[in-house]
């Protein structure tokens, strides 16, 4: 079969950005049988493309990466450049890795379209806060379920959620799991980085890590206000809480700012340090040297930062509204998302016991060993033969 890729979430540095990069590399690499096409709006970064993925470069006047944030919008003309690109183009399947780069097609040739999760449906303001661009994102992905054959996700979570609210028939929504990269894995003798050295963290220290974004749903107000507390604590005055994400060009909603006031508010900027983006070289040494990783979000489709910690040897608290529970299990302590005392009691709790972080890394870290690309691409590949068929 000849199958076309929707690529342009290739040089995207967030979640989908990740998540498409790992498993279109791992699907070309596994699915020897049929040829792939990537189509791509961008040339940043092709180097790292599959060897044996084509490519095929279609001009834009700003890459899907940057063009569609939540204020807002592709142009009318790249998009259409695209989706006639892809609709002449003589396949067989067309597979869009996330509905955020999708565009509407003409085409004979069957459909696959991911949602990771209904996160900008369950919470509209505070992913997408102007009207007009979540007008645009509902229309959005009405085609895209319109037009897909089949609909892929990435958890069970998310997989009920994404039936609930737009009242799919459950047959047409299918699991590919997601996984941590290799490089996150545990380190046998590392040091802090010159990099986080120089942000003040020391290794005797007790780090809380925190990766992603910082979008309202994220709930890191909750995260900062609890940590204001744990910080006062008799014990824990070695306690330093690293937020790592991009939040100076960010694309998505973000209220950086907001949190960043809040932390000078609370007198907290001596131990709350602000990394920005960190490449992967840096992140896994982080994570190694982190004493807990905390993902507090309203609500996670996977929450793939806390495999990647997991991956590490960290311990993870993570948010109940996500399908951590059953991924990760004893690696974690999950809570309600809206309930702050539970998460400043798994605070407690993990930093004040080291036997407790040496069992609970321990399990995280076989659980997220059992969770690779390689079974994700099996997955996806399965679909591709069950649609085409």
């Amino acid at each position: 079969m000849r199958i076309g890729v929707d690529a342009t979430c290739w040089q995207n540095k967030r979640g989908y950005g990740r998540h498409g990069r790992a498993l279109l590399s791992a699907l070309v690499n596994f699915d020897v049988a049929n040829h792939y096409t990537f189509f791509m709006d961008s040339a940043e970064n092709v180097e790292s493309l599959p060897a044996r993925a084509e490519l095929h470069l279609v001009k834009a006047a700003a890459p899907t990466a940057v063009a569609a944030s939540a204020d807002g919008h592709r142009s009318p003309h790249d998009m259409w450049c695209m989706s006639r690109a892809m609709s002449r183009a003589h396949l067989d399947l067309l597979l869009f890795p996330t509905i955020y780069s999708f565009v509407p097609v003409h085409t004979s040739a069957k459909k696959i379209v991911m949602i990771h999760d209904v996160i900008a449906e369950r919470y509209p303001k505070l992913t997408i806060p102007e009207p007009k661009a979540r007008l645009l994102w509902k229309t959005k992905v009405a085609l895209g379920r319109w037009q897909a054959d089949a609909i892929a996700t990435v958890s069970d979570y998310s997989r009920r959620g994404i039936v609930e609210h737009f009242g799919l028939n459950p047959e047409r929504v299918h699991v590919v799991g997601e996984a941590s990269d290799r490089v996150f894995q545990v380190l046998k003798d590392s040091k802090l980085t010159p990099y986080l050295g120089s942000l003040g963290l020391k290794t005797e220290e007790r780090i809380i890590t925190y990766v992603g974004g910082f979008g309202p749903h994220k709930n890191l107000e909750t995260l900062v206000a609890v940590f204001a507390k744990v910080a006062t604590q008799p014990g824990f005055s070695d306690v330093k809480l690293v937020l790592v994400g991009e939040y100076r060009n960010e694309v998505f909603h973000s209220q950086a700012g907001t949190i960043k006031k809040q932390v000078k508010d609370l007198n907290l900027e001596e131990r709350v340090l602000f990394t920005g983006y960190l490449p992967d070289s840096e992140l896994v040494v982080l994570l190694n040297h982190s004493a807990v990783s905390v993902l507090p979000s309203l609500i996670e489709g996977f929450g793939l930062p806390a495999v990647e910690a997991a991956a590490c040897g960290c311990p993870v608290i993570a948010t109940k509204e996500s399908p951590l529970p059953s991924l990760l299990g004893e690696g974690g302590i999950y809570f309600n998302p809206r309930e702050p005392e539970e998460l400043y009691l798994a605070l407690n709790r993990v930093l004040e016991s080291a036997p407790l972080r040496e069992a609970m890394g321990q399990a995280a870290r076989n659980a997220a060993a059992r969770l690779t690309w390689e079974a994700a691409a099996e997955q996806m590949a399965s679909l591709i033969r069950q649609v085409a068929a």
